[in-house]
């Protein structure tokens, strides 16, 4: 199959010599005779798994993001995420199907030190949004990206009240790479600032009988996706996101939800932390709070957890801190919250 991308100012019309090496080889595979490309799932619930994209997905998928973020062939997009994953093979997918240029650079934690210019969409993860908007040369280009996908993980209260000063319209993501990329939207700034999550063209939504999502999605081969993300379906095409069914811990019948406690804690702490649950006799389980590195002085952690207890319900407060020197991480780098209890 013929080659057809604009790629940092040059139309590639078969294999370029001189691109980076992650990016050319998934155009190898995109460009074979093959119907699917491979991916990888994230590593979130377990090992990392490689699955079959199928390319007519993918371009279904594209579509609607472009159509969405009116991307057409005098676009220009932003390419700062490894193209192994979702995210950054969605992005070069989105460039071809839109006949749009894309522009790359190297991942990092502040892409935009590397690379200037004005660009109408950009995906990146929120790590790289905190790091981008803490440095003044990279926070004056970042203005200049009139559209930003952040997603990978979740966007913390700090990081969304940061972004009310942007006039770059930034929105997080709900997908994975079964849905091969975003489903749904969450305007993070601007006028449509909100905290439920919408729909892209058909798709809609439904809960099963634990409270999941379950994500209907007529433009793909597989028509629905059940999840493990409990939810709140406002209507057919928007729902809140409450957490992980994996992570939810029920502490005397009341459900605790980690991701959000985390959310309220966001500021208190420049370590990175999670909350998760021990067994206890009486109420079957307790919240706990883990924090990576040493040990906070008896003083310290007692200033802390006053904090704690303004911020949060009083079932909600973490009934003991621990330690870890070292959070382990999934493969794509997201924190796995199970670890060994004898570790603490």
């Amino acid at each position: 199959m013929e080659w057809d991308i604009r790629l940092n100012n040059v139309h590639y019309t078969a294999r370029p010599a001189q691109e980076d090496k992650e990016v050319v080889d998934f155009l190898d595979e995109w460009y074979n005779d093959l119907e699917y490309v491979n991916g990888k799932t994230s590593g979130s619930t377990g090992t990392p798994k490689t699955i079959r994209l199928l390319k007519s997905d993918m371009l279904a998928s594209a579509s609607l993001t472009n159509h969405f973020f009116q991307i057409d062939q005098s676009s220009r997009l932003l390419l700062c995420l490894s193209p192994t994953y979702i995210a950054g093979k969605m992005m070069i997918v989105r460039a071809i199907a839109a006949g749009a240029e894309l522009y790359t650079v190297q991942p990092s934690a502040n892409p935009l030190l590397h690379i200037n210019g004005h660009f109408d969409l950009a995906a990146m993860v929120p790590m790289q949004v905190d790091t981008i908007l803490s440095h003044p040369v990279s926070f004056s280009r970042f203005k200049a990206i009139r559209q930003v996908l952040v997603g990978g993980a979740p966007v913390s209260p700090s990081l969304e009240e940061r972004l009310q000063q942007i006039e770059s319209a930034c929105f997080a993501t709900y997908g994975m790479t079964e849905t091969v990329s975003h489903v749904a939207l969450r305007a993070l700034n601007g006028p449509q600032h909100a905290d439920t999550y919408f729909a892209l063209g058909q798709i809609h939504f439904s809960r099963d009988e634990r409270e999941c999502l379950v994500v209907h999605t007529p433009h793909l081969h597989e028509k629905h996706f059940i999840t493990n993300d409990i939810v709140s379906v406002k209507d057919a095409t928007h729902f809140q996101w409450h957490g992980r069914i994996d992570h939810v811990i029920n502490s005397g019948g009341v459900k605790l939800f980690p991701e959000w406690i985390e959310s309220q804690l966001s500021t208190l702490l420049s370590q990175r932390f999670f909350i998760t649950s021990q067994p206890d006799e009486r109420l079957g389980q307790k919240a706990i709070l883990v924090i990576e590195g040493h040990p906070l002085s008896p003083e310290k952690e007692n200033e802390l957890m006053g904090q704690i207890r303004s911020k949060l319900p009083a079932y909600s407060i973490p009934k003991a801190i621990h330690y870890l020197e070292h959070f382990q991480e999934t493969y794509s780098g997201k924190i796995i919250r199970k670890y060994d209890q004898q570790s603490i």
